[in-house]
């Protein structure tokens, strides 16, 4: 099974790459974010440890039903970068351990493909397991713009300290196999993405060897090795990447990153 990784910045336009994959392609989605929001439920370990370490320094943390206050918890986080690491180290043990059951899950019914959308997929190293990795980037103004409309509470500070706690999109395009610009209309963004669909899509052969328990090991073995040489390379070579290379199709580009001399 191909797994492949989704990822982008905050207000970018991931979910609507992911509704994209889902309803239209019919790619099941591993959604980090609803993961994220079950192992905070009342009950849960991270939650419990959460409230140790977070209740005293949070002002009504805990709602009337036992919720967390997610609002107040991610402003508190996001204007305290060592505490965002605090709470990272909490709840990314326990969702990964989500997203690889999930992903497991779909390869034993019988999946030629799924999707892992997480926002933090490079900075919790899960790329290393996708077979490959496609980001959604905008432009930094554009960015900031559509955080605020969604967000009519937030600051424009608050806005920028969401931004600036994430990886830039530089770095992301660098780190990826396909890039969708989302600085456009939605028929721009769709086609795009069914460009992707095309070229990435397995075929039935390769679908069927996935399921010879051999090869399905061997395969799944590979990905994960040469995905560390390639981050690696990546790394050292990242000083020479200076440009995109853009192939047109329609009113959307997909970019791929390439070496330049």
């Amino acid at each position: 099974m191909l797994v492949i990784g989704l990822t982008g910045g905050i207000a970018c336009g991931k979910s609507t790459v992911s509704r994209r994959l889902k309803n239209h392609h019919k790619i099941p989605i591993v959604d980090a974010d609803k993961l994220a929001r079950d192992v905070v439920q009342p009950g849960e370990d991270a939650y419990n440890q959460i409230v140790e370490h977070f209740q005293p320094k949070i002002h009504h943390l805990v709602l009337a039903d036992n919720q967390l206050d997610r609002s107040a918890l991610g402003k508190y986080v996001f204007e305290n970068p060592e505490e965002l690491k605090v709470l990272n180290g909490i709840t990314h043990p326990a969702i990964r351990y989500k997203i690889f059951s999930t992903v497991f899950d779909y390869y034993i019914r019988g999946y030629s493909m799924c999707v892992v959308d997480v926002p933090l997929l490079f900075e919790t190293n899960l790329d290393v397991y996708c077979g490959l990795v496609i980001t959604v980037v905008c432009k930094n103004e554009i960015q900031l713009q559509r955080l605020l409309a969604r967000n009519s509470d937030m600051t424009l500070e608050e806005a920028e300290n969401r931004i600036n706690s994430q990886i830039s999109n530089d770095e992301r395009v660098e780190r990826s196999d396909f890039v969708l610009r989302n600085n456009f209309d939605i028929p721009s963004l769709y086609s795009q993405i069914d460009t992707v669909m095309e070229k990435v899509r397995p075929s039935f052969v390769r679908t069927a060897l996935e399921y010879f328990p051999p090869f399905g090991v061997v395969s799944a073995a590979s990905v994960v090795i040469s995905k560390r040489f390639l981050i690696r390379w990546r790394r050292k070579r990242s000083k020479h990447i200076k440009a995109t290379e853009v192939e047109e199709d329609g009113e959307g580009d997909v970019y791929r990153p390439i070496e330049t001399n």
